[in-house]
């Protein structure tokens, strides 16, 4: 299972907020839910977290076993 929680802490090392991402970048809400529930999202949505974070995927995902 990928769970999304470096997320989290990532987005507060880099100053950037849930406000930010969906005024300035225009992230949905649907998107924000789907990772704070650790459900499903594109490849699409997780390198732009990337290219906005300025960081590696490890720094927003982690594959955990259930």
């Amino acid at each position: 299972m990928i769970v999304f929680d470096r997320l989290w802490g990532t987005m507060k090392v880099r100053g950037i907020s849930q406000y930010r991402l969906i005024h300035e970048y225009g992230f949905s809400t649907g998107q924000l839910d789907r990772l704070r529930k650790n459900d499903n999202v594109n490849t699409y949505t997780l390198s732009m977290l990337c290219k906005i974070l300025n960081c590696r995927l490890d720094e927003i995902a982690e594959y955990v076993e259930d």
